[in-house]
């Protein structure tokens, strides 16, 4: 339906630019509708620019979206714009000292070769992600987001012998989902990223009753899982980027002999293939956690 941006937002222009429906966080509020309220743990490099890959696939929700974004107190944004980051971003704490959020978004960080305990704003972030699921319908992991949940949950992560970089056809392993029965049997979507769960891992997981299994790609698993109780649900690509985010990773990567070419994707001549995997991700993640809440 609606995103809703703060009042000295300068992003109005770009939704409606997308035909995406904003409105200010002044208007908003004599409107007779309670938006849901997103938590977005974003620890993307380059903050600002990130934003909008997911207001977009948000913005295209029937339910009106409050996103909340939540700076680290540990961690310091050294890619972003400060005063960016001063004047949107507020701690858990402030996210949640007037009024509860209703679920939560944790980002990808470029930062998978590393092991949990040797990320410095670790403690901190696990013990936001270990509350949300007390509370929270539903916490969404991307990336290494994904890969934080997981290990939460005692499942290890592993470094791929080479980066998994480009687009991948994944298979949808339960079409009766309520989050992934309304896409293909087969979909496609980027993933960027150095480390991943084996098989045999979340297989092993899956038989002791602790994960369902939604997505797998030949070439690099397992993409989309959840817990059993479906308070943490874990996307290990990038549903949530453009086709501009990847062209821009792609050609920055090109030189790098540590990064092998991105599969399935000419950045010189962007197509994206994945758009609907994302909208309709995103949106039925949403309506999932709107039917929760209005259900308690």
């Amino acid at each position: 339906m609606t995103i809703v941006l703060p009042d000295n937002a300068h992003a109005q222009a770009m939704m409606e630019s997308n035909n995406i429906p904003s409105l200010l966080r002044r208007e908003a509020i004599h409107q007779n509708i309670r938006p849901l309220r997103i938590g977005i743990l974003n620890i993307m490099p380059h903050g600002e620019k990130y934003e909008f890959n997911l207001l977009h696939p948000l913005g295209l929700s029937i339910i009106q979206i409050d996103p909340v974004w939540i700076r680290l107190n540990s961690h310091s944004y050294k890619t972003s714009n400060q005063n960016h980051i001063d004047d949107l971003y507020v701690s858990y704490e402030e996210a949640i000292s007037e009024q509860e959020l209703d679920s939560l978004i944790v980002t990808g960080a470029p930062i998978e070769h590393l092991p949990f305990e040797e990320v410095r704003y670790w403690d901190e972030i696990s013990e936001i992600l270990l509350a949300a699921k007390k509370k929270y319908p539903s916490t969404l992991g991307i990336c290494w987001g994904a890969l934080a949940l997981a290990y939460l949950e005692g499942i290890v992560k592993v470094s791929f012998p080479q980066k998994k970089f480009g687009v991948f056809e994944i298979k949808n392993l339960d079409p009766h989902h309520p989050i992934t029965g309304s896409m293909d049997d087969m979909f496609w979507c980027p993933l960027s990223t150095h480390a991943g769960i084996e098989d045999q891992e979340l297989e092993k997981a899956q038989a002791d009753g602790r994960v369902n299994l939604l997505g797998y790609n030949t070439d690099s698993g397992y993409v989309i899982f959840e817990t059993t109780d479906h308070r943490y649900l874990m996307h290990t690509g990038h549903p949530e980027y453009n086709s501009q985010r990847l062209a821009f990773e792609a050609e920055r990567d090109k030189d790098n002999p540590e990064v092998p070419p991105c599969v399935n994707f000419d950045f010189n001549k962007p197509v994206n293939n994945w758009r609907s995997h994302r909208n309709s991700f995103f949106t039925q993640w949403l309506k999932y956690c709107y039917m929760k809440i209005s259900m308690d």
